[in-house]
């Protein structure tokens, strides 16, 4: 990817940089020349530029870790990557803090240190493929452009959160493609990926949580589970320069999934299994 996408004299931000795709994304981005700020509940072991602790289910952490961030930047970022996320085996309101609310909250206190040509990408998930199908429900949400808003509403529509993760990736994608219209217009760039199962430390989560026909499912056709590296390379590009007119895009990096689904050959009948 040297020389094709390019991440020299640019300074970017990373959030969840612990481990697994977070992880992955700022060892990418190190190794491509950029200057990186981690943001995570845990400390990075990566040789960052900064580290900054923030526990995205707390607004006032959120802003002041953005505080830090700006000052740590000197109020110049070129990129943001919005990687931290957990899985449904947290409280479901806890859940859509972190995978929604507070990753959104932490990008719009971001933005203002991010100029023209600059980008953000978030990982979304293939479990927010239904997004289209409940686009009235979610945009309820959306529209909501407060934390505490959306935690509010989230609380007196537990029928529709469930267990927390498929709603917070569904609000994602669709927060991700109505942002992208306004910001463009300042010439910032937004998009996010919906990634397959990946073998990241999380997936045990995933495991403890999930029946096991649903997951093999879900990596039909390639076979196998995405690395967490495999899921860094579409983020680092979609942030890149190489991307610059790719703008609210929701991408699938699922080995063919989505195709699948599309077309029939995936049975859908495997995805509805019970939880273990």
């Amino acid at each position: 990817m040297t020389g094709f996408v390019d991440y020299n004299n640019k300074r970017v931000v990373v959030s969840g940089c612990f481990s697994g795709m977070g992880e992955a994304t700022a060892r990418l981005l190190l190794d491509l020349g950029a200057e990186v700020h981690g943001l995570d509940f845990k400390e990075s072991k990566l040789p960052l530029a900064s580290f900054t602790r923030v526990d995205l289910r707390d607004p006032a952490a959120i802003d002041a870790a953005a505080s830090q961030v700006g000052a740590k930047t000197r109020g110049k970022v070129d990129a943001l990557f919005n990687c931290a996320g957990v899985a449904q085996t947290f409280p479901p309101l806890d859940v859509m803090k972190v995978n929604y609310a507070g990753s959104r909250r932490l990008t719009e206190r971001v933005l203002p240190l991010i100029g023209q040509g600059g980008a953000i990408a978030t990982i979304a998930s293939t479990a927010g493929l239904g997004w289209s199908r409940r686009m009235a429900v979610v945009m309820e949400l959306v529209r909501i452009d407060s934390f505490e808003g959306a935690v509010k509403w989230c609380e007196a529509n537990l029928e529709t959160v469930r267990e927390g993760y498929t709603f917070s990736k569904e609000a994602i994608i669709v927060w991700t493609l109505m942002t992208s219209v306004s910001l463009i217009k300042r010439g910032i760039r937004i998009n996010c990926t919906l990634p397959g199962p990946t073998q990241t430390p999380m997936m045990k989560d995933f495991e403890s949580a999930t029946a096991s026909s649903v997951i093999e499912a879900a990596t039909q056709p390639i076979n196998r589970r995405s690395t967490p590296e495999e899921q860094a390379a579409p983020l680092v590009f979609l942030n890149s320069d190489a991307a610059s007119y790719i703008n609210g895009l929701a991408l699938p990096v699922d080995g063919g999934f989505m195709a699948g689904i599309a077309t029939g050959q995936v049975d859908m009948r495997a995805l509805t299994a019970s939880p273990r």
